[in-house]
Order: structure tokens, then sequence, then C-alpha cells
């Protein structure tokens, strides 16, 4: 099949980041792309408490969703929308990606599972618990394409979850991103190369990148890795589209060379006081 990773610079206004979305996903399709993949908070970047849950919707009112349901249908295309930021409450929200098939139908949901509750240094620290409900399952959906496993962003650093979605089937994972600029430079592809490795999966890694209206600063690269870890593509730090051809006879080639996920141990961990 041939993917496409869209590459973006959100803003803080839904209406123009939709368009912009839009624009690159109807190139997408243009250039052949049976499956397109957009990055996290595809369609609203925004620190402020007060000022997100007043611009974020409750999903069936949610008019970016809408939008992008339209466009799948149009386009006959498999779009994958890594995430939305979408009420659950009216003071919480969940950081929520959603698989829209050729038809313009929701297929499934994902709420991001890990939340993003971290000091950087200098200043810079988040805390996505304070707003945010994490996701209680994780998901893979079994399409005619491929079996995508779904995750956002900071579930990248849980390899477990990787290793259950493989395990459940799935043969080309999700990784929708805003990583900022200094973890992704430190182990964005460090961490997706070792995904890959790991499960012997194809890994689709859609991200923001440059410097958004909040100020928050995003490392792009978006990336295609096969499963044996090598890069595909890259997108480097341009918004725009990135497409590549999957071939998913290497999933099976490369957990036959490495067949490590049949290999698993009940781990019994012993401590030695060896002072």
């Amino acid at each position: 099949m041939r993917v496409a990773l869209i590459q973006l610079n959100t803003g803080n206004v839904v209406a123009d980041a939709v368009t912009a979305a839009e624009g690159y996903i109807r190139e997408a399709a243009a250039d052949g792309a049976d499956f397109i993949s957009t990055p996290e908070t595809t369609h609203l970047m925004e620190m402020n408490r007060k000022v997100v849950l007043e611009k974020a919707s409750f999903q069936d009112d949610d008019p970016g969703l809408k939008r992008f349901r339209t466009i799948a249908a149009e386009l006959k295309v498999w779009l994958h929308i890594g995430s939305l930021i979408t009420k659950v409450a009216e003071d919480r929200l969940a950081n929520r990606g959603f698989l829209i098939g050729p038809d313009g139908e929701i297929k499934t949901s994902y709420d991001k599972m890990h939340l993003f509750d971290v000091d950087l240094g200098g200043g810079e620290a988040y805390r996505e618990s304070a707003l945010y409900d994490g996701g209680q399952s994780a998901v893979v959906a079994k399409t005619p394409l491929a079996d995508f496993g779904l995750s956002i962003c900071y579930d990248l650093r849980f390899a477990y979850l990787y290793r259950a979605l493989a395990k459940a089937g799935a043969n080309v994972l999700l990784v929708p991103a805003a990583f900022t600029r200094p973890t992704g430079e430190a182990h964005w592809h460090t961490l997706l190369r070792a995904r890959a490795i790991e499960t012997g999966c194809y890994v689709l890694a859609a991200a923001q990148t440059g410097l958004h209206a909040t100020g928050r600063s995003t490392y792009g690269h978006s990336l295609i890795i096969d499963p044996w870890g090598s890069v595909v593509a890259d997108a480097g730090t341009d918004v725009g589209v990135t497409i590549a051809d999957l071939d998913l006879a290497k999933c099976a080639e490369a957990r036959q060379k490495i067949p490590s996920l049949t290999h698993d141990r009940d781990v019994t961990v012993t401590t030695v006081d060896a002072t």
C-alpha cells in the first residue's frame, strides 16, 4: 500500500488548521496514497487551559472531525487523524486519535494512554494529566490494507504497549506526535527505530514541526520505518507530505529472522543487597 504522512505546523485557530491539513491530505491522495496519517493535535495547538476548553469540541460537535470524514469519503482513502483535542466533560479533555474509512465512517478511536507529565528543565514543564483523561485500553484496527496499532506521542516511550499491539496482530504501528525539540533531538529517531525492531512492524510517525503560535517548538521529522528498523523516509523540518510504498511481507520476514515476539519470559526479579 502507499502511505502518506502529513507534517504540520498547527496553530491555535481550528478552522485555519483544518484548511491547512485538508490541502495536504488532498495532495497525498492525488499522489496515490491509500492511507494518510496526520500528527497529534492536528487542528489545535493551545496550552492555555481556559482557552483550550473554549476552543475544543465534544466529538459529535467537532467541525474539524466532520470535515475530515467528508474528505475521506470524497477521496475514498483511509484517513488517520493522529489526534484531536476532544472534550469529554465541560472541564476535561481527551487526546483522541481517529481512524476514518473510505466511506467517511469513524472505524475506531483511541485516547492517549500515557500522559505527558514532565519537567524538561529550563522552565519547560508539562502537566497533561491536569486537564486530560488518559485512555484505558490499547487499540488494533484490522483493515483491508493492514492491521494498525494506534498510539500517540508520549506512548512511544512505553515499549510494552507496542509489544502488546504487535502480539494482538498489528503489523503497522501509528505514532502521531508533537515531540518537543529537545526530546526529539535526543530520542525521536532512536525510539521509533527501536519500536520497529522490537515488533517487526512498520512504524508511521506523522509529526508537528516548527515554532507554533503559542510559543511551543516541535521537532518535525515525520518518519516511515521498515520492520528491520531502517528509515524509509524522513520529512525533515518542513511542513508537507511524505510518501512511501510499504511491502507488508517484510513484517513476516523480519519476524522470521528475529522471532523475539515468541520468546517472552515471565521475569522474577531478585534484589540483592550487595553493599
